[in-house]
């Protein structure tokens, strides 16, 4: 598939919605970001992407296709948003038919994970690999699986929602019920809800500028052995996840991204380390830990991807 072409790519989160229109990785035109939460149902949210869609392919009437990105399940086979994580009121919404109809170009829906997944394989830092896992780490945990050349998407479009592994089976009780998943010990808040417990536990107290992962990260660096204690047991955790998949899919590389992979070093060498003391040591010497390279706008590259792969392919 050329990569010259170009394609809308929009990337719905739990509080924006991104457009885009898109060639290869460039960004070649954005509208601005919709506040989700400033619509009072589906239907107004859609009526405003509709016309962000029609202006965008009047400016670039050479845009072929429409891809987009949702959180939560999503049965790409069918075009069908079943559900959407951090969004009220959106189920069974047939979300391509209505892309399609606002476009008027064909169109396809995917995971919002799946699509930063897609775009890491096909243009980022997994290109040129043929089994990977890509996540994202961010307000929770996202991943997409590549496996023999193929996004593995699961019998209802639920594969590789590693968010949800276990990592404690008496661990705390997630959103649908499921003890100890990786994504409540490691995600933007969880991993402050750890800090906080981390410097409570130590005489000098929890910081009053001790909000971000971005805090805990410069806190790190500059020395705190709190904060540094905290990076190292997240790296742990994540360590668990990663090594109950790699046994399970047995990848090339394990791609990381989001906002908390940004601390670097600070995550990365000893998330290395707690692998290389639990993995098959030739399994280990084949195994890649990458950070992700295409950054915040993957999920809007991702999708308007897919969408012409999907166009090739009918």
């Amino acid at each position: 598939m050329m990569t010259d072409e170009l394609s809308i790519g929009v990337d719905m989160g739990g509080t924006s919605l991104k457009v885009a229109v898109v060639r290869g990785t460039e960004i070649v035109e954005r509208c601005e970001p919709v506040n989700t939460r400033e619509y009072n149902t589906p239907q107004e949210l859609i009526d405003s992407l509709g016309e962000q869609l029609r202006v965008l392919r009047e400016q670039h009437p050479t845009v072929r296709a429409v891809g987009m990105g949702l959180p939560g399940f999503v049965n790409h086979a069918e075009g069908v948003a079943d559900s959407l994580t951090n969004v009220p009121g959106w189920y069974d919404v047939p979300m391509r038919q209505i892309l399609e109809k606002a476009s008027g170009l064909p169109s396809s829906v995917e995971n919002d994970a799946n699509c930063m997944a897609y775009a890491e394989w096909k243009l980022g830092a997994a290109r040129g690999m043929h089994d990977v896992v890509c996540l994202t780490l961010g307000t929770g945990v996202g991943a997409g699986v590549v496996a023999n050349d193929q996004l593995l998407r699961g019998h209802l479009g639920a594969a590789g929602e590693i968010g949800q592994v276990s990592i404690d089976y008496r661990g705390r009780i997630g959103h649908y019920g499921n003890r100890g998943a990786v994504e409540d010990y490691i995600g933007n808040n969880e991993l402050m809800r750890e800090a906080q417990m981390f410097y409570a536990a130590t005489a000098q107290g929890v910081p009053k500028e001790m909000e971000t992962p971005v805090h805990l990260e410069n806190a790190a660096k500059a020395g705190c052995p709190v904060a540094q204690a905290l990076w190292d047991d997240a790296a742990c955790k994540l360590a668990t996840c990663l090594l109950n998949c790699h046994y399970i899919l047995n990848p090339q590389a394990f791609v990381i991204g989001g906002g908390i992979s940004k601390a670097g070093e600070l995550l990365f060498v000893p998330l290395r380390r707690y692998l290389k003391a639990q993995i098959y040591p030739k399994h280990f010497a084949e195994l890649q830990i990458l950070p992700a390279k295409l950054g915040g706008d993957a999920g809007i590259i991702g999708a308007a991807r897919l969408a012409l792969d999907d166009l090739q392919q009918h």
